[in-house]
Parts: C-alpha cells; sequence; structure tokens
C-alpha cells in the first residue's frame, strides 16, 4: 500500500517494505500455530539458550531494567547486552525461542516518565544513541512478539515505539483485548486488533520515510502519520503503564510482560 498524497515510493523504501514482510512473514518458527498461548515458567538461570543474546541480535540495542534507584534505572550497555546473563525482568523463554521483557508496577523508572520498563532502546555506533530524522533516508523496525501478562487494575502495556528527544511518536499499545498504534497524544489513533486475547505472536513494524510513518500490523498497513521529527530512535520491550499511585495491587508480582521472538532494525 502505498502513502496518500505520494504518487510514488523511492526503491530504498520498496526494498525496505520487501525486506520487513519477509521478516515478518518468516519469523515464526515456534512450536504450533502462531496464535498459541506462551507457556512461561519462572527465571531460569541455567537454561540452555542463555544469554538472552543467543536468542536476538542485540548488538544495536541497549536495555533498561525497572531496578535501580528512584530516576536512575538499571541499564546494560549494547557492548554487555549481548553475553548479559539476564534476571527476572529479562530473561529466555523455556523453550529458548524468545526473550521476555517484564517490568512490575512497583518497578524503578526514569527521570521522564512515571512508569515503570523493561525495554531496549536503540543505539548508534560505538557508545551513541542512535538519532535519526523522519525527513532524511529511510528507517524501519520489525519485530515478532506476543503480550503475555497486564497489569491488574489498569491493564495497559507498550510493546514496541518511535520515539524522538522528548516524547513517543508511535507506539504500539495493548489495552485490556484492545491493540493501537498511537500518534503523539491520542493513544487510540489506531484500532489495529479489537480483540487480542493474551499470548497471541504478531508481527509489528514501522516504515519511516519522506515524514511519514507506516504502522504494519501481521504485514497489513494499519496506520500512516504524516510528522516530521528528528533525534529519532526506536524502543522494543514491555513499557508498563501502570504504577503504584494507579493500582491497588503494588507489588512485583502485578506486571506486564511481552515475549520478543524476532528482532531486526535497518536505516537506508
Amino acid at each position: 500500500m502505498r502513502p496518500t498524497g505520494r504518487a510514488s515510493r523511492p526503491v530504498a523504501v520498496l526494498g525496505a517494505m520487501v525486506l520487513i514482510t519477509a521478516l515478518t512473514t518468516a519469523a515464526w518458527s515456534g512450536p504450533g500455530p502462531r496464535s498459541d498461548p506462551v507457556g512461561l515458567t519462572g527465571y531460569q538461570a541455567g537454561a540452555a539458550c542463555n544469554p538472552p543474546g543467543q536468542v536476538l541480535d542485540l548488538s544495536a540495542w541497549k536495555l533498561t531494567l525497572p531496578t535501580g534507584s528512584a530516576g536512575s534505572p538499571e541499564e546494560v550497555s549494547e557492548q554487555s547486552l549481548s553475553s548479559y546473563g539476564g534476571s527476572q525482568w529479562f530473561r529466555t523463554t523455556p523453550a529458548c525461542d524468545g526473550v521476555v521483557f517484564r517490568a512490575p508496577v512497583d518497578g524503578v523508572t526514569t527521570k521522564g516518565s512515571s512508569y515503570p520498563r523493561s525495554e531496549l532502546r536503540e543505539m548508534g555506533s560505538g557508545d551513541s544513541a542512535a538519532s535519526w530524522s523522519a525527513d532524511s533516508g529511510t528507517h524501519w523496525l520489525a519485530v515478532t512478539e506476543a503480550f503475555t501478562s497486564l497489569p491488574e487494575g489498569k491493564p495497559e502495556l507498550v510493546g514496541a515505539q518511535i520515539h524522538d528527544d522528548s516524547d513517543d511518536i508511535a507506539v504500539f499499545r495493548l489495552e485490556g483485548t484492545k491493540l493501537y498504534v498511537t500518534d503523539g497524544d491520542n493513544p487510540h489513533y489506531q484500532l489495529v486488533d479489537g480483540d487480542y486475547q493474551l499470548g497471541t505472536v504478531f508481527d509489528a513494524a514501522f516504515l519511516v520515510t519522506g515524514g511519514m510513518v507506516g504502522a504494519y500490523y501481521n504485514g497489513r498497513l494499519v496506520a500512516q502519520i504524516s510528522r516530521s521529527f528528528s533525534n529519532a530512535y526506536f524502543k522494543v520491550g514491555a513499557y508498563t503503564q501502570a504504577n503504584c499511585s494507579r493500582v491497588s495491587q503494588c507489588h512485583d508480582g502485578n506486571f506486564g510482560e511481552t515475549v520478543v521472538y524476532s528482532l531486526a532494525v535497518g536505516h537506508e
């Protein structure tokens, strides 16, 4: 599909779309149908596929965890993440086919947010953070993921984001059984699944070029956003949209959780 108001697409964009389609349609190789619920148990430190970097290519990401001190959560750099052994908040699945991201409602938050996360942040070369523009080049993210748990009291969770230096641009956000693509401060910009069941594996992708954001769900273009922004980067994981001031069950057993089965990012 083509963004409205555009007569043609650059070859680079077509190439990125083909690659996104290939990645999202071929990524799932787990047992059973794609809609099978994901069976999870507690963190297994001795699992054969540990660390999570053996399941996903994490070389272009750093990890923020819901632990540490207030306003200064624990982070794992991209240099260390590939060999990081994991924890109850970031671990491999028992079947060694995905990586679990879990963020409890009582978790530590970053300075710029009141909500906890176990989440990857895209990085650039060396120690630099990724920083790209919607108006220059072509940028894409493809992820195969499942939402597996929502916090009680405020069942809301973000699984993938485009962010700039001040706020989120667009995210895949689950509220109860309704899965949305957001547009800035509009959390309900586009409903992409009105009856999402926890554990259902899906393909999500963002394609950004020429001031246009395209959001894809299971290989289908589901939302378009016209926006000029810079200093941008992708994020993937579990960004729980609840905290102890919003829910009565304030403990680490009340959490948002996702499983990521495949992850790819590219820039042209």
